[in-house]
């Protein structure tokens, strides 16, 4: 294996920074050998990084929208079945119904 081939995870602060840095590897090693004309404008590499970063983030917000979703659909869902078990539990109190008649 060569060497520098590997990510060293446990040392990277986020995925994001390790993605930032093989990112940053590999136009630097395809400059080298084949420069691309786009990389070649200034700022080319900068624009890439505000792009991944701008990905980022509307990933991170999809998520987040994702969860509250999930949340409340649980919630509601979680209500219903401890209103449905406090209303056969107050039947049973009151001698309404028995066991078996619950359903």
């Amino acid at each position: 294996m060569r060497e520098g081939s590997l990510v060293d995870v446990a040392r990277a602060d986020t995925v994001d920074d390790v993605r930032d840095r093989e990112l940053s590897r590999l136009i630097e090693r395809r400059a080298e050998s084949n420069p691309d004309p786009d990389e070649l404008e200034p700022g080319y590499v900068e624009s890439v990084r505000r792009h991944n970063a701008c990905r980022r983030e509307e990933s991170r917000q999809s998520w987040a929208d994702f969860h509250a979703r999930q949340a409340a659909s649980l919630r509601q869902t979680l209500e219903r079945l401890i209103g449905e078990h406090e209303r056969k539990a107050m039947n049973l109190r009151k001698g309404t119904t028995w066991p078996q008649q619950i359903r």
